[in-house]
């Protein structure tokens, strides 16, 4: 793709890096066969060729977005299966990274939108304050009609009880046997509150193997949500807390790996590297590199560093699991395999999802500010599903698992509580 940036424009690290970008686009359209809004919608815009288009001319002509830019960038999912697909290897995460950033900085959105976006910004990377809003809302059900329907639908990916973690926060937790590894375990934000199930299936799984976990307070959220909102300000501010608290972290401890069960955040964190390249603190540079170095998914840490010991009894019954490969784990992370390999060591069936490169419309906060469009790849995906009527579905991510548990009446949990059960811990709350 040709670019017509000026000398001046390309002082600007942001702007330089994307303009190379930019330059590895040949036109294709491939990207557009494997695009979930683009096969919902057919429009050119809704693809990420048509995105590419509108943020290069933003960014070459240094224009404010427009009310219609900011319609087609704000349908972006960030599935990033364009990035799977494209024969180029544009890099289309950052460019639309890039975008979300200048509609932040350019575009005045209607009132109800800044709103909305402000309290899921201020609420979602707060465990307490999103704790106590869902107590309030399960209280509040009977006048719930009054609400917008925005708000409605918001309302309704509300848990209906909230259970505890059966480990501290801010702990380090030692296995029984000799420790044979140090890792970090990222909890998460709104993971910790809807699914604590799942940082306790990871640390007893880890335990169970001869794993010391360690578990920092100072790790708030990963930011990886507001930094899909274009919130640059906020989501630095996460990543230089977690960046200094883990290399702290790292260097006392001598830590193997941070460890992530929620692959967005896996995402966002294996790309700090990226994010502080051009920061004028090589010191930070520094600390941002290691940290994206010894980031890894927990499936692609125990497939690659623990043998793990599954109990003989599990292969007495069978059963049919679907493997739902998260759009920021597959096409983000490159990870894919692992979490397949490891199940299928358990003894069970294990089968992959018809068009399982699609997304299921979670996605962050895009089944909440776009419920329609989500809806849709909802429906989609549970019928998929359906096609190979699956006893379980087992996924990396909690934004996956709730999204789809809205589906199907087939239960779903995380992949790692489906590794705890088999090698020796309690079946999993959401199989009972």
């Amino acid at each position: 793709m040709q670019t017509n940036f000026k000398k001046e424009q390309l002082l600007d690290p942001e702007v330089k890096g994307s303009e190379k970008i930019f330059r590895k686009c040949v036109h294709c359209g491939m990207c557009n066969a494997t695009c979930p809004t683009y096969q919902i919608l057919g429009d050119e815009l809704d693809g990420p060729r048509g995105r590419i288009y509108m943020i290069k001319d933003m960014l070459e002509q240094n224009k404010p977005a427009t009310e219609k830019i900011v319609k087609h960038i704000d349908r972006c999912l960030s599935c990033y299966s364009c990035l799977t697909t494209c024969p180029s290897g544009v890099d289309y995460m950052h460019l639309i990274d890039h975008g979300r950033n200048h509609v932040e900085r350019t575009y005045k959105r209607p009132l109800f939108d800044r709103i909305m976006r402000e309290l899921l910004a201020f609420i979602l990377p707060k465990p307490k304050v999103f704790k106590l809003l869902g107590q309030i809302s399960n209280l509040t059900k009977p006048v719930h009609f009054l609400l917008p329907k925005k708000m409605k639908h918001m309302v309704s990916f509300m848990p209906k009880t909230f259970s505890k973690s059966e480990f501290p926060e801010n702990n380090v937790f030692k296995p029984k046997k000799k420790s044979i590894s140090k890792v970090a375990l990222l909890t998460g934000c709104v993971q910790k509150v809807i699914s604590p199930n799942i940082n306790d299936a990871s640390i007893n799984v880890l335990l169970r193997h001869g794993i010391e976990v360690h578990v920092l307070r100072e790790i708030k959220c990963c930011g990886s949500l507001t930094h899909h909102m274009g919130k640059e300000d906020i989501s630095h501010k996460f990543f230089v807390e977690n960046i200094n608290a883990w290399y702290d972290l790292y260097e006392n401890q001598k830590l193997d790996a941070i460890l992530v069960n929620t692959s967005g955040c896996g995402t966002t964190i294996k790309d700090y590297d990226f994010i502080f390249k051009d920061h004028p603190d090589k010191i930070l540079r520094k600390k941002a590199k290691k940290i994206s170095e010894i980031a890894l998914d927990i499936t692609e840490y125990l497939e690659a560093s623990i043998k793990l010991d599954f109990r003989d009894e599990m292969n007495v019954k069978k059963y049919k699991i679907a493997y739902h490969s998260a759009c920021s784990m597959q096409h983000g992370q490159k990870v894919h395999n692992q979490p397949i390999k490891l199940l299928k060591m358990s003894g069970n069936n294990i089968l992959e999802i018809p068009d399982g490169h699609l997304c299921c419309g979670s996605a962050g906060t895009y089944n909440l500010m776009q419920e329609e469009l989500a809806s849709e790849l909802l429906k989609r995906k549970c019928e998929n599903i359906k096609k190979i009527n699956p006893d379980i579905i087992a996924a990396g991510n909690v934004g996956c698992i709730t999204q789809i548990a809205n589906g199907t009446d087939t239960p779903i949990v995380h992949t790692i509580e489906l590794i705890d059960w088999f090698t020796g811990g309690k079946k999993p709350d959401g199989l009972k």
